[in-house]
């Protein structure tokens, strides 16, 4: 995020996102803000801009699952670290996340049972969590 959302701001991201996928698009979807639209006009007045209310809320809630996983931790310290952190708890995550809603307590039971002593087997690791 930049300190000043004006025009020149909006070209340069207009520019920079131009030069980064080395052509033009077809069309620019943005907020309501105004300088968006200015810069738009200068820097690619070809290209169709919609700028509604609701029209980015997919970009917007393309992320939220990684949110979601980066909730658990907290925060990390650099981008590097997420990717590692996040690239490996996305695949044993869910390993652990049975869909509950969908059976019942001794079922739930059960299947973490399993799921524990699959994990023990894998990892080499004895011992459950104990709940606090």
């Amino acid at each position: 995020m930049q300190n000043r959302r004006d025009a020149a701001a909006a070209r340069r991201f207009f520019r920079g996102l131009m030069t980064t996928t080395g052509e033009v698009p077809r069309v620019v979807v943005t907020d309501k803000l105004r300088s968006y639209g200015a810069a738009h006009r200068e820097v690619m007045p070809s290209v169709e801009h919609r700028s509604h209310k609701g029209l980015n809320n997919r970009a917007e809630n393309s992320h939220q699952p990684t949110r979601q996983r980066e909730r658990a931790m907290k925060g990390f310290r650099s981008v590097g670290g997420a990717q590692r952190f996040l690239s490996a708890f996305s695949g044993i995550s869910p390993h652990f996340r049975p869909r509950r809603h969908l059976m019942t307590a001794s079922e739930h039971r059960a299947e973490m049972t399993i799921r524990f002593t699959t994990w023990e087997q894998i990892t080499g690791l004895t011992g459950r969590p104990t709940a606090a």
